[in-house]
């Protein structure tokens, strides 16, 4: 009986995880047509235009071309607002249609319903992210300096915003929440973040404390050492810290899950 309740607890989570994976697949237009021209947009204005004057970085004891060093910022921006906005979208959107209910009934576990949601988050976070990469491609060379961390950082960061992104689709009173939580918490933060500057460019003191206080410093430290092997801080120590960040996130989401919060009146 409890292997005939797993394996139809497993269909559901493919099933359900499918399902919010075509949602964004059949509206490209959505998806992908939006960060394209946004980022061409940056690559054009910040990367060719003010990367001529602004010249090479010293980023890590060498000279980057300034276009080269956004990029891996870019890429950040990108796959966490798409990752987060999937899953916060997802949720949200069952919860105000009422649909929502067929899945708290299915004979899938709690875990397995926000796996589902978060892993479709991800998904389409690593498919944008992975758009901005190429496309930054035909503005300027770059190389994937260390591809093992590359990988590692954005499955994390995707994760933890997809994660993210469930609390705020539980949270969200209405559709207006949605837009805040991207565009007055998520992208400030990552502006914020080191996608246009280096830490050493920071006055000491303040500033400079409150940016290391930014999750997303870490982030982007992270992706753009895959990209370009180098960082200003230990990367080994940001993917510890962002992965147990992760994994804390996602049990805070089974358990809002499992609490009903925001699913039920």
């Amino acid at each position: 009986m409890s292997g005939e309740t797993d394996t139809a607890g497993l269909t559901g989570f493919v099933t359900l995880t499918r399902r919010e994976i075509l949602r964004f697949l059949r509206r490209p237009r959505n998806t992908f047509v939006p960060p394209f021209v946004t980022n061409v947009l940056y690559f054009s204005v910040f990367g060719v235009i003010l990367g001529n004057r602004v010249g090479g970085m010293q980023f890590d004891g060498q000279s980057v071309p300034y276009i080269v060093f956004i990029l891996p910022g870019l890429v950040v921006l990108g796959a966490i607002s798409n990752a987060f906005e999937n899953s916060c979208f997802s949720i949200f959107h069952g919860r105000w249609n009422r649909y929502i209910e067929e899945t708290l009934t299915s004979p899938m576990s709690y875990s397995r319903m926000v796996a589902s949601y978060i892993v479709s988050g991800a998904t389409r976070g690593l498919l944008v992210g992975a758009l901005i990469a190429v496309l930054g491609a035909f503005f300027t060379s770059v190389g994937v300096a260390r591809p093992f961390y590359l990988v590692a950082f954005a499955l994390v960061i995707t994760l933890l915003f997809s994660s993210f992104g469930v609390v705020g689709g539980l949270w969200a009173d209405d559709w207006d929440n949605l837009t805040m939580m991207n565009q007055f918490i998520v992208r400030p933060l990552v502006f914020f973040g080191g996608v246009f500057y280096t830490l050493d460019s920071l006055p000491s003191g303040i500033y400079r404390d409150l940016t290391m206080l930014n999750p997303m410093v870490y982030m982007v430290d992270g992706v753009r050492y895959g990209f370009l092997g180098a960082s200003e801080l230990d990367p080994n120590l940001s993917l510890g810290v962002l992965t147990g960040l992760t994994l804390v996130v996602m049990a805070i989401d089974t358990y809002l899950f499992r609490q009903g919060y925001g699913l039920t009146d």
